[in-house]
């Protein structure tokens, strides 16, 4: 009985903290209340962004800087905080949209006769960005500057060309501003999964950061299945967010779902581009760095499958 007491005492307080706080049920995306809400703000901050990252890259290729520059924990702390935050967003949107479901299903079925999954994938129209879905998806787009970092990481380490880098994650942050700015549809599921699959990934980064033992085949299984299980998941709720939009004559922010369908195409485009690179090198047997800076070849089996779980997690989106 006891123990019963205090596991429910645990939920409770989960509860409060993650979906009951006034702060999380009052909050309200405006360019007053919430910081990095203006566009002006969004546009300065990428092309400072931008502008630094390329900066950095262009230093280190005119002093010819060929050897990556070690960065102690750095990249293992990184990983982590990106594992924490992603897990925390996620146990807290999903707490939340459970309390939003039970708060609002009385609501949906008087006006606009909708279902708790049509909701995660069809906000109805009219929806206003506040409340606790909105609060996590802020502290989404939050995370999004934390993962810029990372880009800095990979000129550091790997010597990469900043261009992609820079593209891939400045469309990540373009894409959850919109979410907000346009109250979007589908935003609730699309941040569920791609959190899940960044406190998987980056956990796992975080323990090979530290030296802790990782078997090199596992590691590319699982980036890959987790970048096969969100790009499959993603396939599946843009087609159930279109049939639901022409069903009920409309879903909320149609206009940012197609701005960021054009950017997930391009996300996909360069992906692909970097996997179809990395084939070829491998098949002429060239070597290719990972995140500690050593070198591998592609001929053995072993290195085969290393570099190729590297390269997932590199690719991998938000």
């Amino acid at each position: 009985m006891m123990m019963g007491n205090v596991g429910d005492g645990w939920n409770r307080g989960i509860t409060y903290w993650l979906a009951e706080q006034p702060a999380i049920v009052g909050f309200r995306w405006s360019h007053v209340y919430a910081w990095g809400a203006t566009w002006s703000f969004l546009v300065s901050s990428l092309a400072a962004y931008a502008a630094l990252a390329l900066a950095l890259d262009l230093f280190l290729r005119l002093f010819r800087r060929s050897r990556p520059i070690p960065l102690g924990p750095l990249p293992a702390l990184h990983s982590l905080a990106m594992a924490l935050a992603s897990a925390a967003i996620f146990l807290g949107l999903l707490i939340s949209a459970a309390a939003e479901i039970r708060d609002a299903r009385w609501w949906w079925r008087g006006r606009f006769r909708t279902t708790a999954f049509e909701w995660l994938l069809c906000f109805p129209l009219g929806t206003r960005p506040s409340g606790r879905v909105f609060f996590w998806s802020y502290a989404f787009y939050l995370s999004r500057f934390l993962h810029l970092l990372r880009t800095f990481l990979l000129i550091l380490r790997r010597r990469r060309g900043a261009l992609p880098s820079v593209f891939r994650h400045s469309a990540l942050v373009c894409m959850s501003f919109l979410w907000l700015e346009f109250s979007q549809s589908f935003q609730v599921v699309a941040i569920l999964s791609a959190t899940l699959v960044h406190a998987v990934v980056f956990s796992y980064r975080f323990w090979v950061g530290v030296g802790l033992p990782a078997a090199a085949r596992s590691g590319a299984i699982l980036v890959l299945a987790c970048q096969v299980a969100l790009t499959g998941c993603n396939a599946v709720c843009h087609l159930g967010f279109l049939l639901l939009h022409f069903a009920k004559g409309g879903c909320n922010g149609i206009g940012a779902w197609v701005v960021n369908s054009v950017l997930n195409a391009a996300l996909l485009l360069l992906f692909v581009d970097c996997y179809v690179k990395t084939v070829v090198r491998r098949k002429k047997g060239e070597s290719l760095e990972d995140d500690n800076g050593s070198n591998h070849h592609f001929g053995g089996h072993h290195h085969h499958y290393q570099n190729k779980a590297e390269f997932f997690e590199t690719k991998k989106e938000q």
